[in-house]
């Protein structure tokens, strides 16, 4: 039992694309957190200048996305610090947001992940084209042919200097988050099968607009595809050696009906359109339970104790 409210600075904003999705995580965050509990301010990193991260809070919430944000940059500047906050460290959180070093890892782990396509050499479309180190599917094109590969390219490199070509695998998309205690008691949810109402896949638009797409928690797939969905979400979380939450996107291949690992999100949204939410509250988890676990779960990580 605390004896005091704990001090918890929502930490959003920053330089990367997803500013703007940052912020509205943020502000999530904020009017969620139980105010019983906790202490709460919010704080915003600006795009561009100058900042300094507030003192006297017990506990950092990062609730940023994209660079700086998702892939070791604040996490690290916190570690150096001594400062606690929620979620994964700056060595992991680095690695999830690299798609190849981290497909690389589950590959090498027996878990499926699309074949990467090198553009010198010979290739069959449809592929996709992405940034190989951003999130919310920023910079995405799948290329159908020749004359739709240029444009693809440049639409990543417009985010992205690291630039990623792989096959595109028809089928459902599926994604599955794992809510971890500090303590090596990993609790998958109910994976969310996710059918995007314009496009071809969850893009930018579909997770971030409302009625951008369809979420059907549990996924329309049979048992055994459920229980492997949440096995591979576990086996991913644990290769990366992630801490407190995660959630690991896939597809359910019509070709082969294996499922192939696309990514592993560090830092999943928490807006009132992000899957994660979503699939706790079919779970039985209310929002400010989510927000519960997410900051006790630092706790544990700092005291080192069960929560």
């Amino acid at each position: 039992m605390l004896s005091k409210k704990l001090r918890v600075l929502v930490l959003g904003g920053g330089p990367s694309s997803e500013h703007e999705i940052s912020l509205k995580t943020a502000e999530m965050v904020y009017r969620h957190l139980d105010r019983k509990k906790y202490e709460p301010t919010l704080a915003a990193i600006p795009k561009k200048g100058k900042w300094n991260l507030p003192e006297g809070a017990d506990i950092v919430f990062i609730a940023m996305h994209g660079e700086f944000g998702e892939d070791g940059q604040i996490q690290k500047i916190l570690e150096n610090a001594g400062i606690s906050f929620t979620g994964s460290g700056s060595y992991t959180s680095a690695l999830g947001m690299d798609k190849l070093k981290s497909q690389a890892i589950f590959a090498s782990h027996g878990l499926n992940v699309p074949k990467i396509i090198d553009l010198k050499n010979k290739f069959s479309y449809p592929i996709v084209i992405k940034p190989a180190d951003r999130g919310s599917s920023v910079g995405v094109s799948i290329v159908r042919g020749p004359e739709e590969l240029k444009t693809a390219v440049k639409k990543a490199e417009a985010v992205s200097k690291n630039i990623l070509a792989q096959e595109f695998i028809l089928g459902a998309e599926l994604t599955c988050g794992i809510l971890d205690n500090g303590k090596n008691n990993l609790i998958p949810l109910l994976p969310t099968e996710i059918v995007p109402k314009k496009g071809d896949f969850f893009d930018f638009e579909s997770k971030y607009k409302e009625s951008g797409s369809e979420e059907i928690t549990p996924a329309r797939v049979s048992e055994e595809i459920i229980k492997e969905a949440q096995d591979i979400a576990v086996k991913s979380h644990v290769l990366l050696e992630c801490a407190g939450f995660s959630r690991t996107d896939m597809i359910l291949s019509k070709k082969d009906g294996k499922l192939y690992v696309l990514e592993i999100n560090t830092i999943p949204g928490l807006t009132a359109q992000s899957l994660l939410p979503k699939a706790a509250a079919v779970c039985g988890i209310s929002f400010p339970k989510l927000l519960d676990h997410m900051v006790m779960s630092a706790v544990v990580k700092k005291n080192n104790t069960a929560i």
